[in-house]
């Protein structure tokens, strides 16, 4: 049997008699034999990556207070809606627009942003 430094070092229990092995739980018989862990792909798991949530824009006070009327319409119609979802709404009523409506709304928006700034 060897010392219990080496088996320490090691991290592998010896098990001197053969008669021991048979009074051994299963439990303690995984303790004993080291296994590498398994990397499974998250496709093979199917399960969706976290998507990253980026904050990196600012937006007018009076834009910002813009969000809040719209927040307490919804709560006054008995929907919790919080900042980010409002402006993700937004977007995906951007995202239902053509192309031409899509620029007169932003140029609309960068002249209102012009005569703000004045």
């Amino acid at each position: 049997m060897a010392s219990k430094k080496s088996e320490e070092a090691t991290g592998v229990t010896v098990v001197a008699k053969a008669s021991t092995i048979k009074n051994l739980s299963a439990k303690s018989i995984e303790k004993q034999i080291p296994v590498e862990p398994v990397i499974v792909p998250a496709e093979q798991l199917n399960v969706k990556p976290k998507t990253k949530i980026v904050r990196d824009f600012s937006i007018p006070q009076v834009e910002y207070r813009q969000i809040a009327v719209i927040k307490e319409l919804c709560l006054k119609s008995g929907v919790h809606a919080k900042r980010s979802v409002i402006l993700r709404a937004g977007l995906k009523v951007l995202s239902e627009m053509n192309a031409d409506q899509i620029v007169r709304e932003i140029a609309g928006l960068a002249k209102k942003n012009e005569s703000l700034l004045s």
